[in-house]
């Protein structure tokens, strides 16, 4: 059985550490949340908006993982909850939050960003039926 490495996909000692810090990203953003007053039923109705970006797939597998990759890194809604913060904007600042601690759940659950052109393939190993079946990057598409 190849190892992780030989797939093409960091060893498990480093999506380990991915993971953990996916779980750190959701207590902060969880945290952050109550700190700025931020209303939990707006959290529960918001928290998978960012997964909408899987309707990019409908389209194409390389527009799909494009605009779910664009979804789901942090730059987007850190920029967002700078921006946000500092004009004083706390309904902008609410949904970075949010979007944020999303993108941590994904993390913690070893959902990762899309290599281009696949929706199986993440940078944190093989998701869904996938995970069990493929060996290498080469079978992706």
């Amino acid at each position: 059985m190849p190892t992780q490495t030989e797939t093409g996909f960091a060893p498990c000692e480093i999506t380990g550490m991915l993971r953990v810090e996916g779980l750190a990203l959701l207590a902060a953003s969880v945290t952050a949340f109550y700190l700025i007053g931020g209303n939990w039923w707006v959290f529960a109705g918001l928290i998978l908006a960012p997964d909408l970006a899987m309707l990019g797939f409908l389209v194409g597998r390389e527009i799909g993982s494009r605009l779910y990759n664009l979804a789901h890194t942090t730059t987007v809604p850190a920029l967002l909850g700078g921006i946000a913060w500092f004009a004083g904007h706390a309904w902008l600042l609410s949904i970075a939050v949010i979007w944020l601690a999303h993108i941590g759940i994904d993390r913690a659950l070893d959902y990762g960003l899309k290599y281009p052109g696949t929706d199986r393939a993440t940078h944190l190993g093989w998701i869904g039926k996938a995970k069990s079946g493929k060996t290498s990057l080469a079978n992706a598409s």
